[in-house]
């Protein structure tokens, strides 16, 4: 028997937040104490008023194939949290409701893009947008930021970066990895560039909503010109802790979001009724529900980026956004340890893990080789531990 994948699956890496995360299973598994801090995952339980109507909707016997698009009546209530945090007006034929925003972003790069399209990706970008352009045929198109911008996209550099080729331009804001939130006027800025390129479509991609200390989330889609020309992608894992009950969303112009429903008709079908009715629930309280959790989450970040800027080598930002520090390492770039020397945030990654038994995930997968991602989804006591490793492990690098 040939024992050859398609040409396909050649085009796509196995996921680097995930691999991390899969090595650092491995090496607990092996009796190593490691510490954690590879995936971006809430270290929250869903509330309870969620957990209730995931319940009820058992006890209702929301058990059955639902409609490809989603339930019409969770659609519903995802339109109203759209028309009352963002000030956008859809109707319920432009929602579809997704097994997580994953496959949501996946639907919409498939549904748009074909071989030789470029798609537009401010670097640092989550780690799957490169792989889902590439699995379309798409070219990735990456637009470099650094710390010293905030990691934020400008106009200008979008400006440069435009061509004729341009299918997609991906917006992420709160940002994975770099927690950077874009300024309604930063929002604006971009929106004036795109209009002068009609066959570019945005992708907003806003599924740290909840998690955005600023308390001012600028949606792209409600800059002038732009509801007709972007996807808005959300979901539930980040903003109240459901990660495991994988539901994402788009709102978007109709013809996308028909489209969409037509590749997921093919590929899932319609996403778990009982998530969708915990979703209508999640929909309804917004980010009311996950009060507590973002201000535990502030609460850790001001302490990471303290411990952090206190380790020689490590230039770090004040991100506003999600739960993730991205210090720029390059100036540790040179150093070695017994068992090479750091050229990358992925050399560092690696040494870290193996090291000082801390998982984080090397700034190469992201687009921003300078850089390593730290996720402070984790306990204040896990947290202190790992900072302490960490900077014990970079002051026995030698030069």
């Amino acid at each position: 028997m040939e024992s050859q994948t398609s040409h396909l699956l050649g085009r796509l890496s196995e996921s680097a937040t995930i691999a991390m995360s899969r090595k650092a299973r491995e090496l607990k598994a092996a009796g190593r104490d490691i510490i954690s801090l590879s995936l971006g995952e809430p270290d929250f339980d869903t509330p309870a008023a969620i957990k209730a109507a995931g319940i009820e909707a058992i006890e209702n016997n929301f058990t059955h194939y639902p409609p490809v698009p989603g339930y019409a009546d969770v659609r519903e209530a995802i339109c109203d949290k759209l028309r009352r945090d963002n000030g956008l007006d859809y109707a319920v034929n432009q929602i579809v409701i997704s097994t997580g925003a994953k496959q949501s972003l996946m639907n919409v790069v498939l549904s748009l893009v074909d071989p030789g399209d470029e798609v537009i990706l401010p670097a640092p970008y989550w780690v799957s947008y490169a792989d889902m352009t590439n699995l379309a045929g798409g070219k990735v198109v990456a637009v470099d930021t650094g710390i010293e911008q905030d990691f934020k996209m400008t106009a200008d550099q979008l400006r440069n970066a435009l061509t004729p080729k341009t299918r997609i331009v991906m917006v992420n804001s709160p940002n994975n990895p770099s927690g950077s939130v874009y300024t309604e006027q930063e929002m604006a800025e971009l929106a004036a560039v795109l209009a002068e390129h009609p066959r570019a479509i945005a992708i907003s991609d806003e599924i740290y909503e909840y998690i955005n200390f600023t308390e001012d989330h600028a949606s792209l889609a409600s800059q002038a010109g732009m509801m007709d020309r972007t996807v808005t992608v959300n979901g539930v894992s980040k903003g109240f802790a459901m990660t495991g009950w994988r539901i994402g969303y788009i709102a978007a112009p109709q013809w996308i979001a028909a489209a969409c429903t037509k590749l997921q008709g093919q590929f899932t079908s319609g996403a778990s009724g009982i998530s969708q009715k915990a979703t209508e629930r999640a929909m309804q309280g917004g980010g009311s529900l996950s009060e507590d959790m973002k201000a535990a989450f502030l609460e850790r970040r001001d302490m990471v980026v303290a411990g952090l800027k206190a380790i020689d080598g490590f230039e770090v930002n004040v991100p506003q956004g999600a739960f993730y520090i991205f210090p720029d390492v390059s100036a540790l770039f040179g150093k070695s340890h017994p068992n090479g020397t750091i050229q990358s945030g992925q050399d560092l990654s690696m040494y870290l893990l193996e090291a000082a038994d801390v998982a984080t995930v090397g700034g190469d997968a992201f687009g921003s080789p300078n850089c390593i991602r730290i996720s402070y989804a984790a306990s204040e006591v896990q947290l202190q531990e790992a900072i302490r490793r960490i900077g014990k492990a970079i002051a026995e690098l030698s030069e």
